[in-house]
């Protein structure tokens, strides 16, 4: 079956010396990895490889036979440029690091257009806003509602946060975060990336970092911790 839909890169792996495979969260079909043959043949390809680094937008014609197996492009181009994205190193960071996460966390080869939503227009406020340190908290904690695991905040005046069941306790457990590990949390909940500025000092940032990722290994079977996070940490340092 032919598709065209817009699609969100979110790995490539160089496979034999010339080509690559391609995994994208795609408009219509959620996530779909491609064969790409000749990506790194000297030979003009509509395919370059520019297309595929961690979270470029593009718009795609492919053939999906739906059988498990790579799907094949037909036509490649990016839908929405990015001006800052892969120049500056902090959003570059970033966005590897998004991507890594979206690898290990995204597993259902299913439709999923409010996601596939929230990411692009996310994407695109990254691309065109320079106050981006805590565009990663931000997208973590907001992604957790499409996985099915946001934090319970209907009773959010009591000190600890349980993490196994996402729900603020008034007493603590093995599984409860401190009371000021839960105090960032709370604060991280009611932030928009609009109105993040400055939010966060650069140890707070570390603490919550840590917190989502521990929070992602709690409701996520066989989750993997990103490698690209120590890249994070160095860069916003």
């Amino acid at each position: 079956m032919l598709v065209k839909t817009k699609a969100i890169v979110i790995s490539s792996l160089r496979y034999q010396e010339k080509s690559l495979i391609v995994k994208c969260f795609t408009e219509s079909d959620g996530l779909k990895s491609y064969y790409v043959r000749d990506a790194f043949s000297s030979k003009k390809n509509s395919q370059k490889t520019v297309y595929f680094r961690p979270l470029s937008i593009l718009e795609i014609e492919a053939s999906h036979k739906n059988k498990g197996t790579l799907e094949y492009f037909k036509e490649v181009r990016l839908a929405h440029p990015y001006y800052s994205i892969n120049t500056d190193i902090i959003k570059t960071s970033i966005a590897i690091f998004v991507s890594e996460m979206l690898h290990h966390c995204i597993k259902e080869e299913e439709k999923n257009q409010s996601l596939y939503s929230f990411l692009e227009t996310a994407l695109l406020w990254l691309d065109s806003h320079d106050e981006a340190a805590n565009f990663h908290l931000i997208l973590l904690l907001e992604i957790t509602k499409f996985l099915g695991f946001y934090p319970d905040g209907s009773q959010q005046e009591h000190s600890f946060f349980e993490m196994t069941g996402g729900i603020f306790a008034p007493y603590q457990s093995i599984s409860c975060l401190s009371a000021d590990e839960t105090t960032l949390l709370r604060r991280l909940m009611v932030l928009k990336f609009d109105n993040s500025t400055k939010a966060f000092h650069v140890t707070e940032r570390h603490i919550l970092l840590k917190i989502l990722l521990d929070y992602y290994a709690f409701h996520l079977d066989g989750f993997k911790r990103p490698k690209s996070i120590d890249v994070l940490k160095e860069v916003f340092g």
